[in-house]
């Protein structure tokens, strides 16, 4: 059941792979028929529908595989019309096709390149545009490799460098295109001329936006570095600006561009890139590419397919794209770069900030002072206020009081009632009842008041417990309202004391009421057995009464003795107020004199802390300068040498440090409270100024005696007025007019004391020196490659033109000689790794530049060691060249290869000075340097052999010679003999006085010269300012060669 529930899907599968297959077939036949259509050797453009179903065939494949599959297969060398229309082809499929086109192109790049070479040695008008435009094509593909791999992440220079190559390809082949063609419209409107033309509109897309990435890149450039060294960008940038524009305005006017393209307008003058503002004016060109559909269709071609294109790839046929501003991305804004001056600024700023927390935190502090003080203030008169209300309480409760004696009163009326109630005693027991139940409940009412009583008295002795620890807090604050307090909490004290006996009182008055309450009952129950009984309790009534009256008046009293003290309290209380009013009001003007007097000792202090340390940097650089004069006496120091380039660049560098100095002086003079600057600007001049001093004296231990002693007189005198320049400075008194003008005069001499002691080849600037390096290594490489090439001529000239031995003799000499230029190649190769290794390891935080121009001997030494190597086999292949056509000497040939071999040694030396020993590049340049002195042998030993073979030696043949003739002869051999000798003295003198001559021209010192051989002596670092002893120069030439000892001939004269 399986297999046949299979069955079905099988007989698709099998279905899908026939119709996949039949697909493919016929988008290879439809591809190879558009690349055929499209790539002819006939004179006419190519046609927009073929290549756009060409590169509608790269975004189905997603490469260009079939491309190459089938235009590897045109004959390419044979046809200049065939090569012209396949490169505009494949620069159509670069700039619309599939984004996998550029990594299927770069595998073919040596094609490219040979097809390049191959139309540019011929005298073909289109074959001169061949080589222009494959070279345009192999450079287009290089930038987008490097620019997809992110190579150019490290910085904007080597981007714009680039950028200006493509674009000079670009308008080198549209000026030779265009000076090819008559720019009349009958030639622009012919086929041939058309043929020409039509890549130009790729051109002119290209250039658009290369434009206006340079645009940006300079002003990123200019943001970021100074003028002065952008000028060769700028200069080359107006070249290429004005080219442009000239090729734009001639592409407007032809009719071929006017129904295809859109030409932008450039603007009259190239932007202004040292004003930063300029980028907002300028405008992106944009190239438009007008839609109009082609009238013809040929009957044979089938209709296109449809494949899904994105719309960003599809309007790129059309269009110039939208590219998004990677330039932004990678680089930033234009305006994002930093100098020296903004970080001072904000150290400037860091110091500011600092001293402004400083004073901000003195006054926070005073002002807590402040807010404490108002504290306690509100806290004392919240504590006024709530006596205040305790005495508003008292006199509540007062009142009160004042409510129950009246109460107490009416009793008392009532009492008296009773009274009366008793005479009628008699006669009415009924009456006497009642009036006892009323005692009864007036007892109650008395309890009930005493209770309440109680109950007020605890409160009173609350809220004055309450009032004694307000007024101990008072009493820590103040001595003075303390006293006052405990005064009144005595009194308040006793009268409370008072208050409780009172209470006391009452309540035992109270309870002997209720004890004559209940006699009194006892009384009335016998009141009928006897009155004598009832007479002698309303006695004891009577003075009942008595007692409760006075009782009544002693209360009364001491309420008005109670409302007499809250009075004194409550005055005692408004003083207090009063005087803590005051009191407050002083403080706060004692504070404030402290807080100002606290900023102005703080401001002095200030001014102070910056002058001790203006004082103690001086006294320092003081002693940097004393020590550095304290070595020119030094007998070590003698041995001791410098070079007069790095003279001249720490006497430029002190120079600058004396304008910091200055301008240090006038902000510290204008700001006394920060001296940052002045401090930076002293520390810096101090050794800038001993390193002139200490390297001025070195310089002058190799120069000549007359500028030795004004170097050493100058170098002194540097010294005594920095001394006592640094000495005003460190006066209050002095301060005002210190002036570094006499320092900047001495060290100016010793600025052209060293300019005049410079060797006179080093007409370079410093800053140049890191691209003379590179422009030298690379000359010296493509002089290789030609030398190769003419080899390579040379050799099949021979085979055309001789045979035999001289056949043989020639190949042998010039396969040694193209072995000995493949083996310098690869010497200059393994020399430029270990140089950028160097470069690499030891340039640290500095550029390459900087790291060049720092060590200027030893890049001078690779510079003329690259020279030497290219003039070698340049001089080499001439002479090769003379040998093979027998117009020159073969001894001109091993002198060559003597002297290239010397320049390679040179090299060497020159680059594995800075290496270090256990590089792996240093032991691969040491083997390319056995390899090449092998090579120079195998030369000089094809030469003398060589030379073996073609010339003939006459045999000597005396026998036919009588005596006479045979002394004739010896003494005419022995004369040219002499006159040999004489001769190759001569030319030993010569060239010892031309050696001489090279060593004054590469800056050695003649005094310096052995006079043996001619060796340096020279220390491989010329600023090295220790004594210890280095190894010798890397110029130096090898030894002179001597004259051969012939012994004497000692002939018999006879007469």
């Amino acid at each position: 059941m399986n297999s046949i529930r299979q069955v079905p899907t099988r007989v698709k599968s099998r279905r899908t792979e026939a119709n996949l297959g039949a697909e493919r077939e016929h988008f290879d036949k439809q591809q190879l028929s558009s690349i055929s259509k499209a790539i002819t050797s006939t004179e006419t453009p190519v046609k927009e529908k073929h290549a756009r179903r060409i590169i509608l065939g790269t975004h189905r494949e997603k490469g260009a595989f079939t491309f190459w599959s089938y235009a590897l297969g045109f004959p390419l060398a044979s046809s200049s019309i065939l090569s012209w229309k396949f490169c505009h082809v494949l620069h159509k499929v670069l700039r619309d096709g599939h984004k996998n086109v550029l990594q299927d192109c770069m595998r073919h790049h040596s094609s490219l390149v040979e097809i390049g070479q191959l139309w540019s040695n011929l005298h073909d008008r289109y074959g001169q545009l061949v080589a222009l435009y494959t070279k345009l094509l192999c450079t287009k593909m290089e930038f987008h490799v490097k620019v997809r791999a992110s190579l150019f992440r490290r910085g904007a220079s080597p981007l714009t460098v680039e950028v200006f190559d493509y674009m000079d390809s670009e308008l080198r082949l549209a000026e030779t295109v265009i000076r090819q063609l008559n720019t009349s419209i009958a030639v622009s409107s012919l086929t041939s001329g058309q043929c020409r033309l039509a890549p130009l509109i790729q051109v002119i897309q290209d250039c658009s936006p290369l434009y206006h990435f340079t645009v940006k890149l300079l002003f990123k450039l200019h943001a970021c570095l100074p003028a002065d060294t952008l000028q060769g960008h700028r200069e080359r940038f107006h070249d290429q600006f004005h080219s442009l524009k000239t090729f734009f305005n001639k592409a407007r006017d032809m009719m071929y561009f006017k129904r295809l393209i859109q030409i932008p307008r450039l603007p009259d003058s190239p932007p202004n890139f040292l004003h930063a503002a300029s980028l907002a004016k300028h405008v992106k060109p944009v190239v438009v590419i007008p839609d109009e559909d082609e009238p013809e269709q040929d009957d044979d071609d089938d209709p296109e397919p449809l494949i899904e294109v994105s719309d960003t790839s599809a309007s790129s046929l059309r269009t110039q794209p939208q590219q998004p501003d990677i330039f932004d991305q990678t680089f930033g804004p234009p305006n994002g770069g930093f100098d020296e001056r903004d970080l001072q600024i904000e150290s400037l700023k860091q110091d500011l900030e600092l001293l402004r927390a400083e004073l901000e935190r003195v006054k926070a502090e005073a002002q807590r002072y402040i807010t404490q003080l108002k504290s306690q203030i509100n806290s004392l008169e919240a504590e006024l206020e709530e006596q205040r209300a305790q005495k508003q309480r008292a006199l509540v409760e007062n009142e009160q009081l004042r409510m129950e004696l009246e109460a107490t009163r009416r009793r008392n009326a009532e009492h008296e009632g009773l009274q009366t109630t008793f005479f009628e005693a008699e006669k009415k027991a009924q009456a006497t009842e009642q009036r006892y139940n009323k005692l009864k409940e007036k007892h109650t009412e008395l309890v009930a008041s005493h209770a309440e009583l109680l109950r007020k008295s605890a409160d009173t002795v609350k809220m004055l417990s309450a009032t004694q620890q307000t007024q101990e807090e008072v009493e820590r604050t103040k001595l003075q309202l303390s006293f006052e307090v405990d005064r009144i909490k005595q009194e308040a004290d006793i009268k409370l004391e008072e208050q409780k006996f009172e209470m006391e009182k009452l309540k035992r008055e109270l309870e002997e009421k209720m004890a004559e309450v209940v006699r009194m009952k006892a009384t009335l129950k016998s009141s009928e057995m006897t009155s004598e009984q009832m007479k002698s309790s309303m006695t004891a009534l009577q003075a009942e009464k008595e007692r409760v009256m006075r009782s009544v008046s002693e209360k009364e009293a001491e309420l008005s003795s109670l409302r007499q003290a809250a009075q004194v309290q409550q005055s005692s209380l408004q003083q207090e107020r009063d005087r803590n009013s005051r009191e407050l009001g002083e403080l706060q003007g004692k504070l404030r004199e402290k807080v100002s007097q606290r900023e102005e000792q703080l401001k002095q202090k200030l001014l102070e802390e910056q002058f001790v340390l203006l004082q103690g940097t001086v006294a320092e650089a003081e002693k940097i300068i004393q020590d550095a004069v304290a070595k020119l006496d030094d007998p070590l120091h003698i041995r001791c040498t410098s070079s007069p380039d790095y003279l001249v660049s720490r006497a430029e560098a002190a120079l600058s440090s004396i304008e910091n100095v200055k301008k240090g002086h006038a902000d510290y003079l204008s700001n006394m409270g920060d001296a940052g600057a002045l401090l930076r600007a002293l520390t810096q001049f101090s050794h800038l100024a001993a390193d002139t001093i200490i390297n001025g004296s070195a310089t002058a231990h190799m120069a000549p005696t007359d500028h030795a002693d004004r170097l050493t007189d100058n170098c002194r005198s540097c010294a005594t007025q920095s001394i006592k320049y640094l000495s005003d400075l460190k006066s209050k008194i002095t301060l005002q007019r210190a002036d570094p003008a006499s320092i900047r005069i001495i060290i100016q001499k010793i600025l052209n004391l060293g300019q005049e002691l410079r060797p006179k080849g080093m007409d370079v600037r410093q800053e140049e020196l890191g691209d003379l390096v590179d422009r030298e290594m690379a000359a010296t490489s493509a002089a290789i490659e030609e030398a190769v090439r003419r080899i390579d001529e040379m050799m099949n000239q021979t085979r055309k033109d001789t045979t035999g031995v001289k056949l043989e003799v020639n190949e042998r000499i010039l396969f040694s000689c193209t072995d000995l230029m493949k083996a310098i190649r690869m010497l200059v190769v393994a020399s430029t790794d270990l140089q950028k290794e160097i470069v690499e390891g030891g340039r640290g935080a500095a550029t390459i530049k900087e790291f060049y121009a720092r060590n200027s001997r030893w890049t001078e030494g690779l510079i003329s060691a690259a020279k030497a190597v290219g003039w070698g086999a340049t001089e080499m292949v001439e002479s090769a060249d003379k040998v093979v056509l027998h117009t020159g000497k073969y001894e001109e040939l091993i002198v060559c290869s003597h002297e290239i071999a010397a320049s390679t040694a040179q090299l060497v030396a020159a680059s594995k000075v800075k290496a270090d020993r256990n590089s792996k590049k240093l032991s691969a340049l040491q083997q390319a340097s056995r390899h090449v002195n092998e090579m120079a042998a195998n030369v000089v030993a094809s030469t003398k052999t060589g030379q073996e073979h073609l010339e003939e030696k006459d045999t000597m043949d005396f026998s036919g010679m009588s005596l006479i003739k045979l002394r004739k002869e010896e003494m005419e051999s022995q004369v040219k003999v002499l006159e040999l000798e004489s001769q190759l003295e001569n030319e030993r003198l010569r060239l010892g006085e031309l050696r001489k001559k090279h060593y004054d021209l590469a800056g050695v010192p003649l005094n310096e010269v052995s006079e043996g051989n001619g060796e340096t002596s020279l220390q491989a670092n010329p600023f090295s300012l220790s004594p210890k002893p280095t190894k010798p120069a890397l110029m130096k030439k090898p030894a002179l060669a001597q004259k051969p000892n012939i012994p004497p001939k000692t002939t018999a004269r006879r007469l």
